[in-house]
């Protein structure tokens, strides 16, 4: 088994991790971790088959944070700090009031058209209040990481939420949307399409299929000028984050992918395992926390997260 390591095919990699100093792993022992985000200093994650919500920190190590988080996946904060979730088992999208009460609980979108979700996966928040997030089948494929179900809107989308509690269907035209992601000034959006792989109870990747991240152009709510920005191998784009520089970290079969603002790969970081999704957070929001099959990660940076940073310049009084 590869141990983790660093590859470097560009100077610049270098310049945003430390590759003297190898990935640390952090925890283990889950099944498969996902959902990545930082909150009120620890890092909070999902071990989706388990169905519960872990959280981690360099003072009291790993606790179950919800014991019962209906296969919860992707994972991001809104403008007041507050955990965004997407629930595979709940088919839905909502805000966690406090992350450790099943209870405590807001439900942002569970149906569109008067017809259920499929099965949310991942969420972003702009700086403008609206909540993105895609909706692929995986939930509702397999008792894995859901409950057998056929899809009630007939497709997979890619949702926009206002905060007037209308949704709209932003893209229609993926075969597996997945992870997402703006670009530091808002003006663009990335979105994975994890087509070649048919989630946890269809292993194998069909390369005849999608396994690349899209750019649109943002207009309000309407997305425009669809374009691919990367195409990704080993295995497909799951989770990923676009840094302070426009930098993407996206996961993959074999780690994390470092790839320029123009798409072009900078380096990688090299895990042992198939890798779900990435975050950034510690104390100064440069430290990357990587949820790569059954472990979670972390990695010295020089990056911050371009959402984080824009929101931070959003709560500042003029």
């Amino acid at each position: 088994m590869t141990a983790p390591h660093y590859v470097t095919v560009d100077p610049l990699f270098e310049e945003y991790v430390n590759t003297a100093r190898p990935p640390e792993q952090i925890a283990d022992g889950f099944t498969w971790t996902e959902g990545p985000v930082w909150l009120d200093g620890q890092l909070f994650f999902n071990d989706i088959p388990n169905k519960r919500m872990m959280r981690w920190s360099e003072r009291t190590g790993v606790q179950v944070a919800l014991g019962q988080s209906e296969f919860a996946n992707g994972n991001t904060l809104d403008l007041n700090g507050q955990m965004v979730s997407c629930e595979h088992g709940g088919r839905r999208v909502l805000r966690r009031i406090d992350p450790q009460d099943p209870d405590a609980v807001e439900v942002v979108a569970d149906s569109f058209e008067g017809k259920r979700l499929n099965s949310p996966n991942d969420v972003v928040v702009r700086s403008d209040g609206t909540i993105w997030f895609t909706d692929p089948p995986y939930g509702i494929n397999s008792d894995i990481e859901g409950y057998p179900a056929e899809s009630e809107i007939g497709g997979c989308y890619v949702f926009c939420a206002t905060p007037d509690g209308t949704l709209h269907a932003v893209a229609t035209d993926f075969d597996k949307p997945n992870g997402l992601a703006f670009s530091p000034d808002e003006k663009r959006l990335y979105v994975a399409d994890s087509g070649a792989i048919k989630g946890a109870s269809f292993p194998g990747i069909d390369y005849d299929l999608p396994h690349h991240i899209r750019m649109f152009d943002v207009d309000g709510t309407v997305l425009r000028n669809p374009r691919v920005f990367a195409v990704v191998a080993p295995g497909v784009p799951d989770g990923f984050r676009v840094d302070h520089e426009g930098v993407v970290w996206t996961s993959a079969l074999d780690g994390i992918h470092c790839l320029s603002p123009d798409g072009a790969l900078i380096g990688k970081i090299r895990l042992p395992q198939q890798t779900s999704n990435i975050c950034f957070g510690g104390a100064a929001g440069h430290t990357m926390f990587i949820t790569s099959s059954d472990k979670v990660y972390r990695v010295e940076s020089t990056r911050r997260d371009a959402a984080h940073v824009l929101k931070d310049r959003e709560r500042k009084p003029a």
